[in-house]
């Protein structure tokens, strides 16, 4: 179905692949965030990783002029919240205790990916402005006649957040990680930075695996066997299925053996072995796009102490510097990530809620809820390892 708008044509679709993945990939490849790309969403999507069986129902929206695509935002309507890695399960009990219907509601966000970057992809060459006021009317009317219980976005581009709460959305603020890279000659400069005690403990860990004659390789591209994404999906299964009900596991085979043929220009992998053994016993893989560089999953054949903190954060970091990478966004986690040089920051999603007392309720309280959030983030700093910026003096 097809409205026009203020002389824009507006429309909805069921599919990434109902969209020309050129004409898709015009607006996405600019930001320079893979997880919006026309591969990527097509992937999650084919490969029923994302579908209406899992409460993913897609429902991108589209903004053309003269049948030209100048803007579009990915969109789902869910029925749960499974996989969004916002924990907005106190908004769900405050709208039920209200008798307000929660869901279902409409996301927008790469399924499955806590990695902030979610904005609305819009032509450069027109109104930005204008093309986000239809957008966001669009959702408006769409949540209104569907009877749905709010629009987010989550994990939304830092900068894109300010600008919409004159559309009505409330930004909450969550804690993430993140590592910087200033302008680091290579990993003993990076080092440098760390007190101490955190450098002894970082080239202990090295060590130890060099003596136990662990090898290291990083792969990109076509450099990685076709049987390595198997092997990949093998190893996020058996570390998600040890942690039970709290597993992260919504991507399945089909996605990781349709990498293989797309996206690899975005990838890499690191890959352990024992000895002169060809066989890995430990995976971690990453997604990359100019000068950022994502962690996704991690998984091991074989238990070996350290080597997780050498596939996640050593390596990668190494990998970081070599390849002129400023940003890497490790994925979520705990305190080790701090201990170990990673920046806790603030990420956002942002809701409004069509019950107009719900959405007050919202806005009342999330601002104490966020000064919790930076509270804790201020906390989480206060653990790094740090003990003094490095200078040519140490060189």
């Amino acid at each position: 179905m097809t409205d026009i708008l203020d002389g824009y044509e507006v429309s909805w679709v069921p599919s990434v692949t109902e969209v020309e993945q050129e004409e898709w990939d015009k607006l996405a490849k600019p930001a320079q965030f893979p997880f919006l790309e026309w591969n990527w969403l097509r992937l999650v999507e084919q490969s029923k990783s994302a579908s209406p069986e899992t409460g993913w129902l897609p429902a991108h929206l589209l903004v053309r002029t003269e049948g030209r695509l100048v803007g579009l935002a990915p969109l789902y309507v869910r029925d749960q919240s499974d996989g969004e890695f916002i924990f907005d399960r106190v908004w769900f009990e405050v709208a039920q205790k209200g008798g307000i219907a929660y869901y279902p509601k409409v996301v927008g966000m790469s399924p499955f990916t806590p990695a902030s970057g979610y904005k609305f992809l819009i032509a450069d060459d027109v109104c930005s402005a204008k093309i986000t006021d239809i957008i966001c009317h669009t959702i408006d009317r769409f949540c209104s006649v569907n009877g749905l219980g709010s629009c987010a976005f989550n994990f939304a581009d830092t900068d894109w957040v300010s600008g919409m709460d004159k559309y009505g959305y409330a930004a909450w603020q969550h804690q993430g990680y993140v590592w910087r890279n200033n302008d680091f000659r290579d990993f003993d400069h990076w080092l440098t930075t760390l007190n101490s005690n955190r450098r002894k403990t970082v080239r202990r860990e090295r060590k130890t695996l060099r003596n136990e004659d662990i090898r290291i390789e990083t792969l990109t591209g076509y450099e990685i066997p076709e049987e390595y994404f198997s092997m990949m999906y093998a190893c996020y299964e058996s570390t998600n299925d040890k942690f039970g009900v709290w597993s992260c596991k919504y991507l399945n085979a089909d996605f990781f053996r349709g990498l293989k043929k797309s996206m690899r220009e975005n990838l890499l992998f690191i890959v352990a072995y024992s000895g002169d053994n060809p066989d890995p016993i430990a995976f971690s893989m990453y997604v990359f796009s100019g000068d950022k560089l994502w962690g996704r999953y991690w998984g091991c054949f074989e238990e070996v102490r350290f080597l997780h903190f050498e596939l996640c954060y050593y390596t990668p970091i190494e990998w970081a510097i070599a390849n002129g990478i400023r940003t890497y966004d490790p994925g979520m986690g705990g305190e080790h990530k701090a201990r170990r040089g990673f920046f806790s920051t603030p990420s956002y999603s942002l809701h409004k809620f069509t019950e107009r007392s719900m959405d007050l309720t919202f806005k009342t309280y999330i601002q104490e809820v966020n000064t919790l959030e930076n509270g804790y983030i201020t906390e989480m700093n206060k653990l790094m390892p740090f003990g003094k910026i490095p200078t040519d003096e140490d060189a």
